[in-house]
C-alpha cells in the first residue's frame, strides 16, 4: 500500500461577517431566550399576586 498524501493546512482562515438583519440564528436564540424570561417573569407576578396579570 502507498501512502497518503498529506494536505497542507490552511494558511488564512476566512472571517465570517455577522448579517446586520434578518432571520438568523443568533438572533432567534436571544429572542426566545428573552421570550422565556419574559414568561417566568410573568408566572412570578401572577404567583406573587395571587391572579393572573390579565383579570384586572
Amino acid at each position: 500500500m502507498t501512502e497518503p498524501i498529506a494536505l497542507p493546512e490552511p494558511r488564512d482562515v476566512p472571517s465570517r461577517r455577522l448579517p446586520r438583519f434578518g432571520f438568523h440564528q443568533h438572533t432567534e436564540r436571544l429572542n426566545g431566550r428573552l421570550a422565556m424570561l419574559g414568561f417566568i417573569a410573568l408566572i412570578a407576578v401572577e404567583i406573587r399576586l395571587g391572579h393572573g396579570l390579565l383579570s384586572w
